[in-house]
């Protein structure tokens, strides 16, 4: 089993591009999660669930083009800024780590906007990663 983990605050654009990907994904290999901002508060539930494989979906500013996706090594969290989370991504995916095996992936959906509603751009970005996904072609998208 997979688990896809939508991370950020839907009341603010495309930050909620997370949540929007975790509640597009569905199938047999995968187990999708509405983190919010608080990944952490699921903790538990991801280390009973014994992933093979973990994504983390949030919007990220990379200083890219709207709706632009990048993997995201945990080394390199500091280059792009994450929308508020009470712990630190970094935090949170070592914690993951030290507690299970899992190949943990971060991808980043470059926002354009943090108000309103989500934009255009973003959301057809979105679109395409679950199929990405789906397909099993994360290795793919190219790495920040």
């Amino acid at each position: 089993m997979n688990i896809l983990l939508g991370i950020g605050n839907e009341m603010n654009g495309d930050d909620g591009i997370g949540i929007y990907v975790a509640k597009k994904i569905k199938g047999n290999e995968w187990k999708a999660i509405n983190c919010a901002t608080v990944p952490e508060n699921f903790f538990g539930e991801i280390i009973r669930s014994k992933p093979e494989k973990i994504i983390m979906v949030d919007a990220a500013d990379m200083g890219l083009k709207h709706g632009e996706v990048r993997r995201i090594r945990k080394e390199k969290i500091g280059k792009a800024s994450f929308s508020t989370h009470s712990v630190p991504l970094s935090i949170f995916i070592s914690n993951l780590q030290k507690e299970i095996g899992a190949e943990i992936i971060i991808l980043g959906i470059q926002p354009k906007k943090m108000y309103g509603k989500m934009s255009k751009e973003v959301k057809s970005s979105a679109n395409k990663l679950i199929k990405i996904i789906k397909e099993g072609k994360i290795d793919e998208i190219e790495e920040l």
